[in-house]
């Protein structure tokens, strides 16, 4: 088959690569109809993830075709349209029957904390993911979910993660009737949190960027006011300034899922940019919120070596709340809200790339170039 394949830092190509086969009785292989490259796979793209290893196929943003089911196999047949969350999860050990989908104890043998995630290292199980023309589904009974014949390709992909991460954040910060909400970031994620914000009972949602065709966006799709940060001498005064000086109910920080920048960067948070591995907008969050407020958190943070101002955080009486988004548990509301016209998740959507020149496809998305903000792969150029 034919498969997006890492070869190092900035470095992806399509490759022949054996198609997957069943290795367990409870496994599916999946023929990829629609993929998407997702902000938090540029922590891959740009060598921040630990044990990103030479060989992977990235993607955990997918729905296709059952094309073959395991011998244990229930719930599925070939010919069946699937949409296929980004947590691969067992379903029966503690966390699953909380509906803790993203912390499951039983997919990933290389850390107690996530889960496992298609396509994103080996810290998250190892498993290859979706930027393909197939993909190994395990737990097939458990995961995939039959795709609804109202729903469209391009808007059930979008639901495997950013869309239900974007809901799941809003979620977490707990957002009560006239709440001021503020967004950092609006990539996809940031996107769909404002948007989810108003669903959920916001009076005011203001989002925060530094690309305009971005902030345009935010204005255009959710509604939102906007700030771009290098405008102000200091973004968090301002937001004091606009919030009568105490600051927003609720603050989401989903900056994660737009990574940006290089690992000295990280480290150091010496580039005051929204980035995945620096504290730099989490502690704007901490710092914008009024006392008592409420953090949500979705940015895939990897190590951080700056100081994370916990203590100020502590002392306003803060509640931060953060997970991995368990997609499975957020896709019966959010059927509902797309089948009602509230929200139409490929309205986001800027590109659409075939599998064969995903290349290029992470290129234009991780430079920010032709004002991508969610690019679709296509695997059969369709």
């Amino acid at each position: 088959m034919q498969a997006m394949v890492y070869r190092g830092p900035y470095r992806v190509r399509v490759e022949e690569k054996d198609r997957p086969s069943v290795e367990h009785p409870n496994d599916a292989i999946v023929r990829v109809t629609r993929a998407a490259i997702c902000g938090s796979d540029l922590h891959l793209y740009h060598g921040l993830m630990p044990d990103t290893r030479v060989g992977t196929t990235f993607g955990h943003e997918f729905v296709g075709v059952v094309d073959e089911v395991g011998p244990s196999v229930e719930r599925l047949r070939p010919g069946d349209r699937v949409m296929v969350p980004f947590n691969i999860f067992c379903g029966t050990c503690f966390y699953c029957a909380r509906g803790l989908y993203s912390n499951c104890h039983n997919v990933n043998p290389n850390a107690t904390a996530v889960g496992g995630i298609y396509g994103y290292s080996h810290t998250t199980g190892g498993y290859d993911g979706g930027q393909a023309e197939y993909v190994r589904v395990p737990f097939a009974d458990v995961g995939p979910a039959p795709l609804p014949d109202w729903l469209d390709e391009d808007d059930a992909v979008l639901l495997t993660d950013a869309l239900a991460t974007g809901y799941f954040g809003a979620q977490l910060g707990e957002i009560r009737e006239g709440d001021v909400v503020v967004v950092f970031g609006a990539g996809p994620v940031g996107l769909y949190a404002a948007k989810s914000s108003w669903l959920m009972g916001a009076g005011r949602v203001i989002v925060i960027d530094h690309l305009d065709y971005r902030l345009a966006k935010a204005a255009e799709f959710a509604h939102a006011e906007t700030c771009n940060f290098t405008e102000y001498d200091d973004i968090v005064v301002h937001l004091k300034k606009i919030t009568e000086h105490l600051g927003a109910d609720v603050a989401i920080d989903a900056v994660g899922a737009e990574a940006d920048g290089n690992l000295i960067q990280h480290v150091t948070a010496a580039k005051l940019k929204l980035q995945g591995g620096s504290p730099v907008a989490l502690n704007w969050a901490i710092d914008s919120v009024r006392k008592g407020g409420t953090i949500s958190v979705m940015g895939a943070y990897g190590p951080m070596f700056s100081a994370v101002k916990f203590g100020d955080a502590m002392n306003k009486g803060l509640t931060l709340r953060m997970n991995q988004c368990p997609v499975k548990r957020q896709w019966p509301r959010l059927f509902e809200h797309v089948r009602a016209g509230y929200l139409k998740p490929s309205d986001i959507v800027t590109h659409r790339i075939p599998l064969e020149h995903i290349a290029e496809a992470y290129h234009i998305f991780s430079a920010k170039l032709d004002g991508c903000i969610k690019p679709i792969i296509v695997p059969d150029g369709r």
